[in-house]
């Protein structure tokens, strides 16, 4: 750290001059970023995708359907709008509400848009179809592909709103901990630097990976919150050492002492982003990414340009005095000793009032989201929520099954085969009815096929229905489940007839499908991640405080500060308080704020112990280094956790419910870490343990 300390301060304006060069070329990219976004990154790579493929190709089942509602239209007014919309590019083929009945119902009708099976991306169709509508009254359309696009707009005005609310306040933090303009502008810069350059680099990486719509909201929360915090930590250092020493010599001892801080704190949020790697849902991976990007970039700005550009701006730093700080040392000096002198019975009430928060957690209720994601404010939302009422769109669970043959279906003995399959399905409790070849002719055996499609007057009458159900020794039928497509009776059910011996080889897609891997995946690879977390948190705590004691409390502090939290998430958007509506916690929400919490957690675990650590190496008591430690560190503690919460916290007031509720676990899950946590159960434990903290075997012992 000596030798890089050196070498920013010597190179200090070219390093300079380098980042405001990238800072440019990334602008460029990073505003084109919402269109390389797609979708809301609930994808995984097996069963269900396959059959949805080979149904597309071999069937031609569009992968996605558009809706088109009308509303108090004539024929006559119907019937011209579609032949406009016939008219687009990839459009495929456009089944009419005129004349069905299933598609009309009072004064509502509804036309389905199907296009070409190679797109991948319809946010210009979506633009062409709305451009064709234009402001005509009464028409309106929906479907995944237009809440996906609505979501991914919905997304940037998020952003822009939390944004809006949270920087102003962060920079009212910082002037609060500084005083001055100067020193409280500057971490915003380099957050404002580091969050776009992370997002010009997403947009050069768009055409290489899937991206969801949610790394517009995570991405720069994460990494303007982290710039911040990093900034506000390496700021304060310097300032102390500033007093006694050279502008040059400050900023150096900043770097090795704060920089190395800096360094483990990063450490440990890149490997609970890292974890999610190994849960192979794509929003993860997204996560993943990004969020690595971007607290690297974090690093990398905040030991490099932000050193560099106090070694230009010198004294400067503190013009623009707006308050005068006064010391709050005796204050927390008071707090300190009286964390000292009442260890066990803070214990008791911290744990206990963490304990009272995780109760709610029995009654958590995770789903996949869905089209609820968008706010009801937005036409596709309406429309769809108005075909699900009028023509229960949504409302049915259909689950296709795809068999394979060694031979072509098209004998007596294939026939008996799909009817066979067809009375399993049939003879199982969660199946309302099966769409088949059988059925949509309504024959109720393969003896009534034969004869009626051998018969002499209308020889081969039933062909036309057999070929959009068999293809060569591929065969598909559809089954309508009883259970709502995302419940566990249904998820069960196929996991089920996926595995059933059936004669043949079967594969499964569908709603309920779909649902069932994204569960099982998340399952099945949880314990994985949380094992990599928590052993790779251990070891670099261990190294860097070479101590058994402080990595274990840590973690465990850890897991019982985040179960307080989804205890919390459960109370407010679960049970329905502080004005909102009851409901579900988003399935992703607990894997994605334990995974970033638990790294962003320990920047505060290192702050705090790192202090304590060098006053103990300088021969102080373990008692003396903790309370110098928590009296030098506890308003920085405070302020950086204020500025996390509130950069966090402003996701509350936004509309896109997986965004809000993440925004709000993260903000929960700070405070309480940087609160009950970090200022009274680490300094209680740091007292009971006493020497004890710094034991590691095979060392000696300080004491």
């Amino acid at each position: 750290m000596k030798q890089l300390a050196h070498f920013i301060t010597k190179f200090a304006k070219p390093i300079i001059v380098i980042w405001i060069l990238f800072f440019m070329i990334m602008i460029y990219f990073a505003i084109q970023l919402p269109t390389k976004l797609q979708g809301d990154g609930f994808f995984v790579d097996d069963e269900h995708i396959r059959v949805t493929e080979e149904l597309s190709e071999t069937f031609d089942i569009p992968a996605k359907t558009i809706f088109v509602l009308f509303k108090n239209k004539t024929d006559a007014e119907i019937e011209s709008m579609l032949q406009k919309l016939e008219k687009i590019d990839q459009m495929q083929s456009i089944t009419s509400p005129i004349g069905v009945e299933e598609l009309n119902q009072d004064s509502y009708a509804y036309a389905l848009l199907e296009f070409d099976n190679t797109i991948d991306d319809y946010f210009p169709i979506i633009d062409e179809i709305r451009t064709v509508i234009g402001d005509e009254k009464g028409i309106s359309i929906t479907g995944e592909p237009v809440i996906s696009k609505d979501i991914n707009v919905a997304s940037q005005n998020d952003l822009i709103k939390a944004e809006a609310i949270g920087i102003p306040i962060a920079l009212i933090v910082l002037l609060l901990a500084f005083g001055t303009v100067v020193a409280s502008l500057l971490p915003i810069f380099i957050g404002g630097a580091t969050v776009i350059i992370a997002l010009g680099i997403l947009t050069l990486l768009g055409d290489t990976f899937n991206l969801s719509i949610f790394v517009l909201n995570i991405v720069p929360m994460l990494g303007l919150a982290l710039s911040i915090d990093f900034a506000l930590l390496f700021i304060n250092r310097y300032r102390e050492e500033r007093v006694n020493f050279s502008v040059v010599q400050s900023v150096q001892t900043a770097i090795q002492t704060a920089g190395r801080s800096i360094i483990f704190s990063a450490l440990c949020v890149m490997i609970g982003l890292g974890a999610m790697v190994v849960i192979e849902v794509e929003i993860f991976q997204n996560i993943a990414l990004g969020g690595t990007i971007v607290v690297f970039l974090a690093v990398l700005s905040g030991l490099t340009l932000l050193p560099a550009s106090i070694v230009l701006i010198g004294d400067r730093l503190n013009k623009g005095q707006i308050l005068r700080i006064k010391s709050t040392t005796s204050r927390w000096q008071s707090f300190a000793a009286f964390v000292m002198k009442r260890p066990v019975l803070i214990i008791f009430v911290a744990i206990g009032l963490l304990g009272i928060a995780m109760v709610p957690i029995k009654d958590i209720d995770l789903t996949i989201p869905s089209t609820d994601s968008l706010p009801a404010s937005y036409d596709a939302r309406q429309t769809y929520d108005t075909l699900n009422k009028q023509f229960g769109i949504g409302s049915e669970t259909p689950v296709f099954l795809l068999a394979e043959n060694d031979s072509d279906w098209d004998s007596t003995e294939g026939r008996e085969k799909i009817f066979e399959i067809q009375e399993k399905l049939l003879a199982d409790p969660l199946v309302k009815s099966v769409t088949s070849m059988f059925t949509v002719a309504n024959m109720d055996s393969v003896d009534m096929w034969e004869m009626a499609n051998s018969n002499p007057q209308a020889p081969g009458a039933l062909d036309p229905i057999a070929e959009k159900f068999v293809q060569h020794n591929k065969m598909y039928l559809v089954a309508y489940l009883t259970a709502d497509g995302a419940s566990s009776e249904a998820q069960q059910f196929v996991r089920e007839w996926s595995k059933k011996d059936v004669g043949v080889e079967i594969g499964i897609a569908g709603h309920s499908k779909f649902s069932q891997e994204i569960f099982d995946e998340i399952s099945n690879k949880i314990i994985l991640a949380l094992t990599i977390i928590i052993t790779s948190t251990f070891i670099i705590l261990l190294f860097a405080f070479r101590s058994i004691l402080i990595p274990l409390k840590a973690i465990i502090m850890n897991i019982i500060g985040l179960g307080s939290t989804f205890g919390l998430l459960v109370y407010i958007f679960q049970y329905g308080h502080f004005g909102l509506s009851e409901g579900t916690i988003v399935l992703i929400i607990p894997v994605i704020v334990f995974c970033l919490v638990f790294g962003l957690s320990m920047d505060y675990e290192v702050f705090l112990i790192s202090r304590i650590q060098e006053e103990y190496l300088k021969g102080s008591s373990n008692t003396k280094a903790t309370v110098d430690g928590l009296v030098s560190t506890s308003k920085i503690i405070t302020s950086a956790a204020l500025i996390m919460i509130v950069i966090t916290g402003a996701f509350a007031f936004t509309d896109v419910m997986p965004v809000k509720q993440i925004g709000v676990g993260i903000a929960i899950a700070v405070a309480i870490d940087a609160t009950i946590i970090r200022l009274m159960l680490v300094p209680s434990f740091m007292k009971l343990f006493g020497d004890w903290n710094w034991w590691l075997p095979f060392t000696k012992n300080k004491k």
